[in-house]
């Protein structure tokens, strides 16, 4: 069986690009929240699914390093998943036969990289996902010369950047996020591939799968299926949207958002099942090429409070319309075209320091627990001691 690649097991396996840490960093970008099908699979090193393939990356100081694992062929029908899957449909024994001997050669090279691929497709697939065009540190200086308390912080935290993600992927997986947290979102996310996704390969016994198409996601059995996935009244939700897409405005309309104005796409993705003001901005954000999309919410109002002594809404308890786009207006006033981009590092360190300050939690409740426990020993031996005495 295929296992996960790792960098120390022979670097010829991989291949690199040049990529500085503080333009990029895995462990920042791929872990807080923008994607939800990235995993660390070993030390310093991230698997996940992107593009219709399965990925690994690590990186070194001035270096991003990716492995590209070989796609399996499933046979599905009318060949449709292994076109997704390869980029191009098999035809002829031929093909059949050489794509046979190169599972051969895979069984006894499990982490051979699969030679379709083309190098400069696949660094071109790189940068537009991690949309290294734009420069990082320029970007930084440009926010922090106009706003100290970013300036005081960013240096802690450089690397974090916006995805490019494919719009179905981010906007269905986003969907999934309400009233949810990370970790069970991704469960959600991974058994919404599983069920509907086109196979990939198996790694360590972990199955990979494509995203799945707007037709397998409209189909009208999906929502009592995620329903016994475990995805509640989401469920209704991701199935009505795909259909809503495709009756309405066809299977090209979300990437066609990319070419309009902000206000117009985070408009239109609104009149979706499922998806409000948050939503809609988190896919703008971080599929549709907005980088002024500031989505908002309690940790976001809880920032511009503390951090910028935003007044507005003080009195109340919740986020409401107006005081959602208000919060959205006052950062992009704040930080300019790029206010997505800044408001992700804010959050960032918001949750670092939230995760931060849970193990310090739970280990002031590990070291109390250490503390008393001698106690009770010596209770419990002063208790035996009496009784022997009696």
């Amino acid at each position: 069986m295929a296992k996960h690649a790792v960098l120390s097991s022979g670097a010829k396996m991989w291949r690199s690009m040049a990529c500085a840490k503080s333009e990029l960093r895995l462990d920042l970008t791929l872990a807080c929240g923008q994607s939800f099908r990235w995993k660390e699979t070993a030390v310093g090193h991230w698997t996940g699914v992107m593009g219709g393939r399965v990925w690994t990356l690590t990186q070194t100081d001035d270096t991003l390093w990716y492995h590209i694992y070989k796609i399996q062929d499933t046979q599905k029908e009318g060949g449709d998943s292994r076109k997704r899957a390869d980029g191009c449909l098999r035809k002829g024994n031929k093909v059949e036969n050489a794509f046979k001997a190169e599972l051969k050669k895979e069984e006894e090279d499990p982490l051979a990289i699969t030679s379709v691929q083309n190098t400069e497709e696949e660094e071109k697939m790189l940068r537009n996902y991690f949309q290294l065009d734009v420069n990082l540190g320029d970007l930084y200086r440009e926010v922090g010369a106009t706003d100290c308390h970013f300036k005081r912080i960013a240096d802690s935290f450089t690397g974090v950047r916006m995805l490019r993600q494919d719009p179905t992927e981010c906007l269905f997986s986003f969907i999934c996020t309400s009233n949810n947290h990370i970790s069970r979102i991704q469960g959600m996310v991974e058994r919404l591939c599983e069920a509907l996704g086109a196979p990939l390969c198996q790694l360590d016994q972990t199955s990979y799968h494509d995203f799945p198409t707007l037709s397998a996601l409209a189909d009208s059995s999906v929502e009592a299926r995620l329903r016994d996935l475990g995805f509640g009244y989401r469920a209704r939700f991701l199935q009505q949207s795909a259909k809503q897409i495709l009756d309405t405005h066809g299977p090209q309309w979300l990437d066609s958002l990319r070419g309009v104005p902000y206000l117009e796409a985070r408009d239109a993705l609104r009149t979706l099942p499922g998806v409000g003001a948050k939503v809609a901005d988190c896919v703008c954000l971080m599929s549709l090429d907005k980088s002024e999309a500031v989505p908002i919410d309690t940790h976001v109002w809880q920032i511009a409070k503390r951090d910028y002594k935003y007044a507005a809404g003080n009195g109340q308890k919740s986020i409401t319309d107006r005081l959602y786009r208000d919060i959205g207006d006052f950062f992009r006033k704040q930080w300019g075209p790029f206010a997505g981009w800044a408001q992700s590092v804010s959050l960032t360190i918001q949750m670092a320091a939230c995760k931060k300050a849970k193990m310090r939690r739970e280990y002031n409740g590990t070291v109390k627990n250490l503390k008393t426990e001698p106690a009770c020993h010596k209770k419990a031996k002063v208790s035996v001691k009496r009784e022997k005495v009696v």
